[in-house]
């Protein structure tokens, strides 16, 4: 217990530092670090109702991009209407792809499984690739280059709605699984299926729901990123393993831990960045600082 206090503490000191040395990276890492946890929050809502690790996670992100490029582009739909579209949309392309392709492997091994959602990536992304070829699309609009101040400090307002929408998307999930009697009934499917079956449960049901709302949420994420990211059949890739990686990091069902650790992490590779000669170590302190925060939960838990 006294190990874990100490280790709050000089996270809470790091953190400080940071920002009073080097505020930019610290709130361009929060912004970051939001967009993580938003997009990592799907993958730990899978991952502890469902059981699965889905290995196309990033490419239902990478599709979102695409659909809100074609709207924009089509029909001049703004990036941040278009959810109003996309989400429905992907929540039904997660249902086909649970419905014909996930529900009748969930009884097999967990490879299998892994195999299967990595297979499921790969015709994503190469049926994007023909689709769209590999040459990058971007979104420009005006509002997405807008800066505040902060403290005298410069940073990207945009971006902020990462943030915002991460606390939004978090907190309605909490809200969900604690208030709603669907919410409550996919948290037992999670804790214990068996048991969740016994009391009249349809568990099915839950885990297609599950899987479904973890597409649509993508969608939302999909949205807020397509204005600051080039859009390829590759980009979602990175945002798999770091989804998985937050959701290690924070446990399994610890949502706002998710998003917390997102946050650091994300300061943590701003901080990176903003040294010279350092930047490309960005992604390499990423994983630096997740494998020591589990190790330091392992020592945590072995003390207590």
């Amino acid at each position: 217990m006294k190990r874990n206090f100490v280790g709050y503490i000089v996270l809470a000191i790091a953190l400080f530092l940071i920002a009073l040395l080097r505020p930019y990276a610290f709130f361009y890492g929060v912004q970051r670090g939001s967009l993580y946890g938003l997009i990592a929050l799907p993958l730990a809502l899978t991952l502890g109702i469902v059981g699965l690790l889905n290995l196309a996670h990033g490419e239902f992100l990478t599709l979102a991009l695409y659909m809100t490029y074609l709207l924009f582009d089509k029909l001049s739909i703004d990036p941040l209407l278009s959810p109003v579209l996309t989400v429905p949309l992907l929540l039904l392309f997660g249902l086909l792809v649970y419905k014909l392709v996930i529900e009748r492997s969930l009884k097999t091994h967990h490879l299998n499984l892994l195999l299967l959602t990595f297979g499921v990536s790969i015709v994503m992304v190469e049926s994007l690739n023909i689709w769209w070829t590999s040459r990058p699309r971007n979104i420009y609009v005006p509002y997405a280059s807008t800066s505040v101040s902060i403290f005298g400090v410069y940073v990207g307002g945009y971006e902020f709605l990462y943030t915002l929408a991460a606390f939004i998307v978090l907190a309605g999930l909490l809200l969900f699984l604690k208030k709603t009697r669907l919410g409550q009934a996919t948290y037992a499917v999670g804790q214990n299926p068996r048991g969740a079956a016994l009391v009249g449960i349809n568990v099915k049901f839950v885990y297609a729901f599950v899987f479904s709302l973890a597409a649509g949420l993508v969608a939302l994420a999909g949205a807020l990123l397509s204005v600051r990211s080039s859009i390829f059949p590759h980009v979602g890739g990175p945002f798999t393993m770091k989804s998985f990686s937050l959701t290690a990091m924070a446990g399994l069902g610890n949502l706002p831990g998710i998003v917390l650790a997102g946050i650091v992490l994300g300061i943590a590779e701003e901080f990176v960045k903003s040294i010279p000669g350092y930047t490309g170590w960005a992604d390499l302190v990423f994983f630096v600082v997740l494998i020591a925060a589990i190790v330091f939960r392992a020592f945590g838990r072995r003390e207590g």
